[in-house]
């Protein structure tokens, strides 16, 4: 696949549909996870509707760049920089991460577009709805939040599997994959364990780098509360968001709504912290409804 020089660093990138008659749309994924594990259902579907679609790997994760020489920070030295007023030393935070999204578009001769993402990648859609507002069609944050303190935690259980390293080894690095998405998917839409593990395979043979992820988590946790800036966003949004979400639990989507002036929400029955196969098309077709309606209401 084709890698190219966005905002100074390397991305990996695969794109999907015809560029010159879809709507431009850029898509992304959450901590640590790799472009590869868009179910391909969603991406068909987002193309039969009329988009351009651009996927690919964020920064230090899959086979874009590494950022290796800045180590492995430690989240509560983070915390305690942010506390205090300090510079963390991080080699990043979402800031840069949303100036991806808009050096692909560059990169990619796309002047505008419309900005999806889950988890992080949800995240970042809203940085760049209020950094780069000028790039923005309209914004789709998926399982995602404003960073607000305030917000419910996600469970115990979930936090767990969030924080556990990890394995070095793959039979074991593929037990722990099939045993956190269990814990953080959707109980109305499970997965089955061999779908899991195909692709926690992939995943660890294209590019195990367990180091990026840490680094990834330590950018949101830096960048912290978002509350202010979420409000200053004026793109055509919708938020959608699992009503049984035990990482980001439901009430962080509500309150990207309630912040962003004429947002609406989408809220999923069964629906956890990931993207199962069984609502790919529901998604799919609730982000098309919502680009189609964007376009006309710039045109």
């Amino acid at each position: 696949m084709p890698r190219i020089i966005a905002n100074g660093i390397e991305l990996d990138y695969e794109t999907h549909g015809d560029r010159e008659t879809g709507r431009p749309l850029m898509l992304m994924r959450g901590l640590g996870t790799q472009r590869i594990q868009w179910p391909p259902v969603l991406l068909d579907t987002l193309v039969a509707a009329g988009h351009f679609v651009v996927t690919f790997d964020n920064r230090d994760v899959g086979e874009s760049q590494w950022f290796d020489e800045a180590g492995v920070p430690s989240i509560p030295d983070v915390l305690a920089a942010a506390a205090e007023g300090r510079d963390s030393g991080l080699a990043y935070d979402l800031n840069d991460m949303a100036d991806d999204v808009v050096g692909l578009m560059d990169a990619l001769d796309i002047e505008t577009a419309h900005i999806v993402g889950i988890s992080m990648g949800g995240m970042i859609t809203t940085v760049v709805g209020y950094r780069h507002p000028d790039r923005v069609r309209s914004l789709v944050p998926i399982m995602a939040s404003t960073g607000d303190p305030d917000l419910p935690p996600a469970t115990p259980e979930a936090m767990e599997v969030l924080m556990t390293p990890a394995p070095r080894e793959r039979e074991a690095f593929i037990a722990h994959h099939i045993r956190t998405s269990k814990v953080i998917g959707s109980p109305g839409f499970p997965t089955p364990d061999e779908d899991y593990a195909e692709m926690a395979g992939r995943v660890f043979d294209r590019a195990f780098h367990p180091e990026g992820t840490a680094r990834q988590y330590a950018a949101v946790v830096v960048t912290g509360d978002r509350s202010e800036d979420v409000a200053r966003i004026r793109a055509p949004t919708l938020v959608i968001h699992g009503a049984a979400d035990p990482l980001v639990p439901v009430e962080g989507g509500r309150d990207i709504a309630k912040k962003v002036p004429g947002a609406t929400i989408l809220e999923i029955e069964g629906m956890g912290h990931d993207v199962p196969v069984a609502l790919c098309e529901r998604i799919a077709s609730a982000i098309s409804e919502h680009t189609r309606k964007a376009e006309g209401a710039s045109s």
